[in-house]
């Protein structure tokens, strides 16, 4: 089936009324049994200081036999005051790694239970517990293999290491250019704290100094201070990913008719005039100050072009008419120095140029493909 082009699509809902809110959607504590010197109350604490927003902790579900609301949502630590804490595991199947994610306590055993059915029964399944399905490190030893008609958003950056996640990037592409528009987040998937007691180091303790809470940071634009609100956006791709919370984030904004007023942003979708729309990439908070950054745009899953941000404005825009015949999408991607980490200090070497991505803004799809 190839999907139709939309003949009307509703309004955008706009930005008007909104918060970026910021989070790591994938991490392992000690219900994990590879992780090591990371219990909740680190995780959390940390986040806490950090002054992050949201958090899911997603233990690998098949080391505890899927009983994740027993375990790591049972545990007195899985508590905060001011950061908001997903239901959550890291379905771990045969077929490749999955985070389930929720708002709300539900019935993680039936998921574990019915791994390695067929799609079309997991999709019903997953329908009827009203969770988020989020594909984990789609190009990794541990691949998503399921369908992505599963997924509500995919993992496009997981850890720090961003080379590594270069084939993830060509998934998604693919998928974006097959008709699919899934969310993109990144994830820290960290397993290893560092402890305070010297005596309880491990050798893969150091793996905490180059990757932890925020390596990378995912921004959420939610209508408002909600689980239920940050996941709706993380669906609608509402979101961008920064190698660390304190490099800048960025936001793609689009003007479709030259009123000079951006009418779209990351996620949203339209059906083109086939005139001129006008695109900005703002570069927000953080960062190197007076630093210029790369922006590579992708139209289409190929390069349509390479900008530098003004370093006063930290943006840039560029031009181009989406066709009013056919489908498109663009997305971006900011290569330039990484601002220092220092609770993490080891991370920016490993994310080496790389400092953001965005989701897309699409044209012409079909919302019910």
């Amino acid at each position: 089936m190839i999907p139709p082009l939309p003949k009307t699509l509703p309004p955008p809902p706009g930005f008007q009324i909104g918060m970026w809110l910021k989070g790591d959607w994938h991490m392992h504590c000690r219900h994990s049994t590879d992780s090591s010197n990371n219990p909740q109350s680190r995780i959390i604490a940390f986040a806490e200081r950090m002054g992050f927003d949201y958090l899911a902790i997603t233990d690998h579900d098949v080391h505890v036999e899927g009983a994740v609301a027993q375990n790591t949502w049972a545990d007195p630590e899985f508590r905060s005051d001011s950061v908001l804490l997903f239901y959550g595991a890291e379905l771990t199947a045969p077929r490749g790694h999955v985070n389930i994610l929720s708002a709300e306590p539900y019935d993680h055993q039936r998921i574990f239970d019915a791994r390695n059915a067929r799609d079309w029964d997991l999709l019903k399944l997953k329908n009827d517990l009203g969770i988020h399905w989020s594909a984990n490190h789609p190009h990794h030893k541990n691949h998503y293999g399921f369908s992505f008609d599963l997924a509500d958003s995919v993992e496009i950056w997981n850890t720090s290491v961003w080379p590594k996640n270069i084939p993830s990037l060509r998934i998604w592409d693919d998928q974006l250019l097959s008709g699919r528009m899934i969310g993109a987040r990144g994830g820290s998937d960290s397993h290893h704290g560092i402890p305070e007691d010297p005596a309880k180091i491990v050798p893969l303790t150091i793996e905490g100094t180059g990757n932890y809470v925020g390596t990378p940071t995912t921004w959420i634009f939610a209508t408002a201070r909600t689980k239920p609100a940050i996941l709706k956006a993380l669906e609608q791709g509402r979101a961008s990913v920064s190698s660390n919370p304190y490099n800048p984030r960025v936001e793609l904004y689009a003007d479709t008719n030259g009123d000079g007023q951006f009418e779209l942003m990351m996620g949203d979708n339209a059906i083109p005039s086939g005139g001129p729309v006008t695109f900005e990439v703002r570069l927000s908070g953080g960062g190197i100050p007076g630093a210029s950054y790369k922006v590579r745009v992708i139209k289409n899953r190929e390069e349509f072009g390479t900008f530098i941000t003004d370093p006063a404005t930290r943006s840039v825009r560029f031009v181009d008419a989406p066709s009013p015949d056919a489908r498109s999408y663009y997305r971006v991607e900011i290569e330039g120095p990484q601002a220092p980490y220092p609770e993490v200090p080891n991370s920016m070497a490993q994310s080496q140029n790389m400092v953001a991505l965005s989701n897309p803004i699409y044209f012409n799809y079909d919302p019910d493909f």
